[in-house]
């Protein structure tokens, strides 16, 4: 069964607003090597808007720095898809899906391939109280937002979910990379 690995950035007090963080080349050099061991990206709708077209159109125009234009082309050769009630189309290597989020994700799983990349927060919220994912990569900011939304707030999960620590990493722009299996 392949493994669904979810990413997130998040300030040193929970905060996810993707606003919040420091967005250093560092952090772009992270998400890109993570990549390498993903096949599929799957989104909610808000996610996949907030990286699409930006992302894509980055990697066709060489826009960006050097290491976000390496993330921009790691990302935009990936197939995505995204759930989605209300997106009417979505571009390139993306298809949406529109019912059934547990059922559909599981057959995701049952495939073969690499890695299952998720990212968010509400799509991810609901398959980690679905129990769906197995690794969390979470890269903490030297920032303090005191606002904003946090990871997990409205999300019942069934039982306490244990996480075992398999490697930490200090950035060089002060992040620290956090990767956990679940237990």
């Amino acid at each position: 069964m392949r493994k669904v690995i979810y990413g997130i950035n998040l300030t040193t007090d929970g905060c996810c607003d993707h606003t919040k963080g420091n967005g250093t080349a560092d952090i772009h050099e992270y998400f890109t090597a993570l990549m390498k061991d993903v096949d599929l990206i799957v989104y909610g709708r808000k996610t996949y808007e907030l990286m699409v077209p930006y992302w894509p159109d980055v990697a066709k125009s060489q826009s960006g720095t050097k290491l976000e234009n390496e993330f921009a082309e790691t990302f935009d050769a990936i197939d995505k898809i995204v759930f989605s009630k209300s997106l009417d189309s979505a571009d390139g290597n993306t298809r949406i899906i529109r019912e059934n989020l547990a059922e559909e994700f599981l057959k995701l799983k049952q495939q073969t391939g690499k890695k299952i990349s998720i990212g968010g927060v509400d799509l991810p919220s609901q398959l980690i109280a679905l129990d769906l994912v197995d690794e969390f990569h979470f890269v903490i900011h030297p920032v303090i937002a005191g606002e904003g939304r946090r990871l997990l707030a409205d999300t019942q999960l069934r039982d306490r979910l244990n996480l075992k620590l398999v490697e930490s990493k200090v950035l060089e722009s002060g992040a620290v990379a956090l990767h956990y299996l679940k237990q």
